[in-house]
């Protein structure tokens, strides 16, 4: 077993479930991804609010996917989740019949919970009484089962946390779980985020925030990442899991490795509740500390798939920070420009696709960007993807409440 100190140490990822606007699956995901096409549209979920667009998961039929009966008692945070682990977990060759499920984890993260449950329960408490109220409210809405509801699936019985760092969460998460690998703890974790709260209250609350674009006449051109004409994110929903084990031993199993976790970093800002610090110091400490712990240089760094939200004081404090830290040399590019911004499920949905980016040693393009930010100095790659030869890659997240994380890849 690798010894805790050591720098570099390896979680290889060796499987991907994605649930996301830009499809179920890793080639969906990919294929649209890599287009560089929108996923914004109107939402009739949203119609009659300030935003009445955003970045739905499209088909998701949770009853196909789960079964009627088990879909009826699992929120949609905790539907993605669950098919998300799924897939990643067929992908890595992982039959859960098999293991020791006292050495497997679950680490997801996420943030607002089941808000729809919360509310609908609300809506029948007050129509017609305490008797009207479900008896699974509780355990539909709480942000832990996410967890738990995972780990009863694929019957993981070592630790099982939630992170819950705003948007910052998926990559937490990560980070979380390759201490378990690398504590002896665990022999495999599935580690990711996921969000679904695309209801009229949370966007109501992000738009009164002044979070959001406010492009409803055009959605498929909202989102925007350090394009000099930002005006905020577009809301989305959506959910990534990774299968993680040691690296030595995915390779004596002869797995399949998409890419191997390096790196993390985390830190807060201590600055304001929702603004990032102006000078970037905390993602910078973020960033710093994931390189340190991957034992990788600045000047290693071949590729950024950057937080990026599309939001006028975030993309110029996380743009120039990437570029003080690794200077020009990195390939950077936000697919939230694609996919919306899914909150908690973003920093795991873009740890998948920098491990895709590293596999296929492709860039996939910053959707909407016409005109780059003239505050920044940056190689953000636009309008078609850009092959390059990329071996070590770094994706940031920052969240509300100033919680930045960082994360180091390497191709396997």
């Amino acid at each position: 077993m690798p010894p805790a100190t050591r720098p570099g140490f390896g979680a290889a990822i060796t499987g991907l479930g994605l649930v996301t606007p830009a499809g179920i699956g890793v080639a969906a995901n990919r294929e649209r991804v890599w287009s560089g096409v929108s996923c914004a549209a109107p939402d009739p979920g949203l119609a009659g609010g300030p935003v009445d667009f955003s970045c739905r998961v499209p088909g998701f039929d949770p009853g196909a996917l789960l079964g009627g009966f088990t879909a009826r008692q699992l929120e949609r945070f905790v539907q993605f989740a669950i098919v998300a682990a799924r897939q990643a977990l067929a992908g890595a060759g992982r039959d859960p019949r098999t293991w020791d499920g006292a050495r497997v984890g679950v680490v997801i993260g996420n943030s607002l919970g089941g808000i729809p449950a919360l509310l609908a329960a609300q809506a029948a408490l007050l129509d017609g009484g305490p008797r009207q109220v479900s008896p699974l409210t509780v355990p539909m809405y709480m942000v832990n089962m996410v967890a738990g509801q995972v780990a009863i699936d694929v019957g993981a019985k070592g630790p099982s946390w939630v992170t819950a760092t705003a948007c910052a969460s998926g990559a937490t998460a990560i980070g979380a779980a390759r201490e378990l690998l690398r504590s002896g703890d665990c022999d495999v974790v599935l580690a990711g985020g996921t969000e679904a709260a695309l209801t009229p209250l949370a966007v109501a609350g992000l738009g009164r925030m002044g979070a959001l674009s406010g492009r409803s006449a055009d959605p498929a051109r909202a989102s925007r990442p350090f394009d000099a004409d930002r005006d905020g994110f577009v809301p989305a929903e959506g959910a990534a899991v990774l299968v993680l084990e040691r690296e030595e031993d995915a390779r004596a199993r002869t797995a399949p490795i998409h890419a191997v976790v390096r790196g993390y970093g985390a830190s807060t800002d201590a600055h304001h509740p929702t603004a990032p610090e102006p000078g970037g110091e905390g993602i910078e400490r973020a960033l710093r500390a994931a390189l340190r712990d991957a034992g990788v240089g600045d000047c290693d760094v071949d590729h950024v798939n950057a937080h990026g939200p599309s939001t006028p004081i975030g993309d110029l404090v996380e743009g120039r920070t990437l570029r003080r830290v690794l200077g020009d040399r990195p390939l950077v590019t936000s697919t939230k420009g694609v996919t919306g911004h899914p909150l908690a499920a973003a920093g795991a949905i873009e740890a998948a696709y920098t491990a895709l980016a590293l596999a296929d040693r492709s860039v996939p393009p910053t959707a909407n960007l016409t005109r780059l930010a003239p505050e920044l100095d940056l190689d953000v790659v636009h309008g078609a993807p850009r092959a390059a030869a990329l071996d070590v890659a770094v994706s940031t997240s920052m969240g509300f409440g100033g919680h930045n994380a960082a994360l180091v890849l390497t191709r396997a």
